[in-house]
């Protein structure tokens, strides 16, 4: 089972905007070899820390309105958005350890 959820440009503002627990943005794309580098540490973060935060997934072909709103110019792009406002960009791969310092603020 995963510990992300898949959103859309449709469900954008429920999931992230809307939402309660702060988000992190995965703008991804299926034939991004970074992507799928950083996938498997996102869903690892995911797990250990579902409580507070919540670690959504877009696919940027398939998605490209929310991309292009937040100037999302390549990928992966990590944005972490709190009370439904981004706070913090993350741009290219990262491993566990800096992700996680780089979320010190939310978990």
């Amino acid at each position: 089972m995963s510990n992300t959820v898949t959103i859309t440009d449709d469900s954008f503002q429920q999931d992230v905007i809307s939402s309660d627990k702060p988000v992190l943005v995965d703008f991804w794309a299926t034939w991004c070899g970074p992507c799928k580098m950083i996938a498997p540490v996102l869903e690892e973060i995911a797990g250990e820390h579902s409580d507070k935060l919540t670690i959504a997934k877009l696919d940027i072909d398939a998605n490209p309105g929310a991309a292009r709103d937040f100037q999302v110019m390549s990928i992966p792009t990590l944005i972490l958005f709190k009370n439904g406002k981004p706070i913090n960009t993350i741009v290219g791969t990262k491993g566990k350890a800096a992700l996680l310092k780089e979320l010190a603020d939310v978990l």
